[in-house]
């Protein structure tokens, strides 16, 4: 586990590579595909967060399979890796990313750390341990504790965190409150040939 486009530079290659943007973009990707919509890069999805897409990208260049994640469909996500990993007949790196939050609009701008993030991808750390994916990196293991420890607090964090003040203010609570619910959507979005579809 690691953050940002960085982050994904740093690690190990991977074969799988998920994506934790909570606040928005994860969230409004599993919102598209729950809908039954393919979400391609020049949608609004892919705008609304420079950073979670830059990772995206990023991903999907050096030629992993990548998933977009978060609390909504932590669970749906594990269950999508353990298939890829079935169907390669093979040990299977997965690297999670959390997106954290750019200090300006320049894609080269520094992280600031974003709580929903680390709540999001220890959320899937946590699925992929209770399915028996479980060999993590100290960073993993750290974000899967706190979320554990904080899964009864994860609403009320969302919206009291940095970036869930910015969006209640702009009057988008509802969107806040849906991307805490844990394990609410059954979909792990894949990016394929440029598009979101369902795994």
């Amino acid at each position: 586990m690691d953050w940002g486009v960085a982050g994904l530079a740093r690690l190990a290659p991977a074969e799988v590579v998920v994506v934790v943007d909570v606040l928005r973009f994860s969230s409004t990707v599993i919102a598209a595909i729950e809908a039954g919509e393919p979400v391609g890069p020049d949608a609004e999805a892919w705008a609304t967060s420079i950073n979670g897409a830059g990772v995206a990208r990023a991903a999907a260049a050096t030629g992993a399979v990548v998933l977009a994640g978060g609390l909504r469909n932590a669970r749906a996500v594990a269950d999508a890796v353990m298939r890829l990993q079935e169907g390669r007949g093979a040990r299977t790196g997965v690297a999670v990313i959390a997106a954290g939050e750019l200090v300006s609009t320049d894609p080269g701008a520094p992280l600031r750390f974003a709580v929903e993030d680390q709540l999001g991808a220890g959320a899937v750390v946590d699925a992929l341990a209770a399915i028996g994916i479980d060999h993590c990196s100290p960073e993993a293991v750290a974000a899967c504790e706190s979320f554990r420890a904080l899964r009864g607090a994860v609403r009320h964090l969302l919206t009291a965190s940095g970036s869930g003040r910015e969006l209640v203010d702009r009057d988008l609570r509802d969107q806040v409150v849906a991307a805490a619910a844990v394990d609410a959507a059954s979909v792990a979005p894949v990016l394929r040939d440029g598009a979101w579809v369902a795994a």
